[in-house]
């Protein structure tokens, strides 16, 4: 089958826009190749010609940076093969436009696991890679990165990279990195210091002992198109226990989740999977009942009372939520469940109210409970004809309580109808305002700026897990100021030369 190349309108515009709903896309051409032959030769004429490049996946991203402005599209969705799953190596290598959902059925079919758990599971895998995805998981297991073992890249001008995690690794931030071609590439990493919190994907990564692996994952289409993927994978764990639980006081909720967070942390060992990135931590293995969750998810009363229509059976007068999961064995079970009940008890959860799972069926109900919010999010905005504001920042731990009173303060004082939750789990919450007319939203997106310069203030950062794009470009420039972002340009020349790569994304 050859390659499909598209010029007319009407082909090409289900790829101008993402789940940003930002507007103004446009492209000359649209190419699907099916080969890696086939991508080096679109992407050898287009950097000839100058002309820019946006590659487009499944298009779930919330920042635009799936939207062009010209030049040409490559979509990655024909290149969607699961080439293997080994469960000796505990290995699977795929290629970029595997569905994430499908492959997560495909791994657990095997018995085991791939942790990285964002919210939509419609994205593709390259895309996930492309943007260090994360989610509700990543309390204990990390991001993305943690699981990349190899990548091969396909640069601006059609040479090939591969990658492979432990093969070039770095200690001062130079690197030189040989191509098939065998032209040697050497770069520096930006020396920006990392804001201390859980989660960033604000910029470039760069840590002081560091792989060429962790580059390019999470460097948004800006280096170069990743065309194969070794993931690492991990047993499947025999069983989850998991909650959704209602609390009438606002304290209670938040005494609890320090206990719970405290608890899972005293479990931790050192790094995690193959490469300790973000210093995520791995639980120690034992057989004794203890708090050790898996993931740690927030909902205030507001988005309570919001998904109520979808989920009559929640409480009402309640404060908040907390949606928590911890692995169990045969075992540990019925331990971890009088372990957490304790737990629950002392901070005055509302037990009696609250809903438990131990089965697949119900623990499915609870994360439907928890996709849905985002769900009917987007919806109410779709029906007004508005583009969401939501924020993605993330603080660190000692400041998220001041940081979650400005949320509230700021959002009350505006009078706009609003939502938050999210990862409490890793300090980085989701506020979401929910604009009904244009007047609405300007005063939205005047609160968004607000909330950027809190974060900032705080030590935090402008993007925990949705990444930069286009609509976050300015945004982390005034994070990194003019020095860092040029230490990031002089990155990206060393691969991208005429800068025909995502272009207007992270770079205003």
């Amino acid at each position: 089958m050859f390659m499909q190349v598209k010029t007319a309108v009407e082909d090409i515009q289900n790829y101008l826009t993402d789940a940003s709903n930002m507007q103004g896309g446009f492209a000359s051409k649209l190419f699907i190749p099916e080969s890696i032959s086939e991508l080096t030769e679109i992407l050898r004429e287009a950097n000839a010609g100058d002309m820019p490049i946006t590659v487009s996946g499944a298009r779930t991203g919330t920042v635009g940076g799936a939207v062009p402005f010209g030049g040409y599209v490559i979509s990655m969705e024909r290149l969607n093969k699961i080439k293997s799953i080994d469960r000796e190596t505990m290995t699977a290598t795929v290629e970029p436009g595997v569905i994430l959902g499908d492959f997560q059925k495909a791994v657990h079919g095997e018995g085991l696991f791939y942790p990285p758990d964002p919210t939509e599971w419609s994205c593709q895998i390259g895309g996930t890679v492309a943007t260090n995805a994360s989610g509700s998981r990543s309390f204990k297991y990390g991001a993305t990165r943690e699981y990349v073992r190899a990548l091969t890249v396909v640069l601006a001008d059609g040479d090939v990279v591969r990658v492979r995690r432990g093969e070039n690794p770095s200690t001062d931030g130079s690197f030189t990195l040989k191509s098939e071609s065998g032209r040697e590439i050497s770069f520096r990493l930006p020396t920006y210091p990392r804001p201390n919190v859980r989660k960033n994907v604000s910029g470039y990564f760069n840590r002081e002992a560091m792989d060429s692996v962790d580059l390019f994952a999470g460097s948004e289409g800006t280096l170069g198109v990743i065309a194969d993927i070794e993931l690492s994978l991990l047993l499947k764990p025999k069983g989850f226990f998991s909650g959704v639980v209602f609390f009438a006081g606002v304290m209670d909720l938040l005494s609890f989740v320090d206990e719970v967070k405290a608890s899972s942390l005293e479990n931790s060992i050192e790094g995690i999977a193959p490469s300790a990135a973000e210093k995520q931590p791995l639980r120690k293995e034992g057989s004794v009942a203890r708090i050790d969750a898996t993931l740690i998810e927030y909902f205030d009363d507001r988005a309570l009372k919001f998904i109520s229509g979808t989920f009559p059976e929640v409480p009402s007068g309640m404060a908040g939520a907390i949606f928590f999961e911890q692995e169990t064995t045969a075992e540990t079970e019925d331990a971890i469940f009088e372990v957490w009940n304790e737990l629950l008890e002392k901070h005055g959860a509302a037990v009696d109210r609250s809903w438990f799972a131990t089965n697949e069926q119900d623990r499915e109900k609870m994360r439907a409970f928890r996709h849905a919010l985002p769900v009917s999010v987007n919806e109410f905005i779709a029906r007004h004809n508005q583009r969401k504001v939501g924020t993605d920042m993330a603080v660190p731990d000692e400041k998220f309580p001041a940081f979650l009173r400005f949320y509230k303060s700021i959002l009350e004082e505006s009078g706009l109808d609003y939502v938050i939750f999210g990862h409490i789990g890793d300090c980085h919450l989701h506020a979401n305002v929910l604009p009904k007319n244009d007047e609405e939203a300007e005063k939205a997106r005047h609160i968004y700026g607000r909330c950027i310069a809190q974060a900032l203030m705080l030590g935090g950062c402008v993007s925990a897990e949705h990444g930069i794009g286009k609509l976050k470009a300015k945004y982390l420039n005034v994070m990194m100021g003019e020095r860092y972002i040029n230490e990031m340009r002089d990155l990206k020349a060393a691969f991208d030369p005429k800068g025909i790569l995502g272009v207007g994304n992270m770079f205003s």
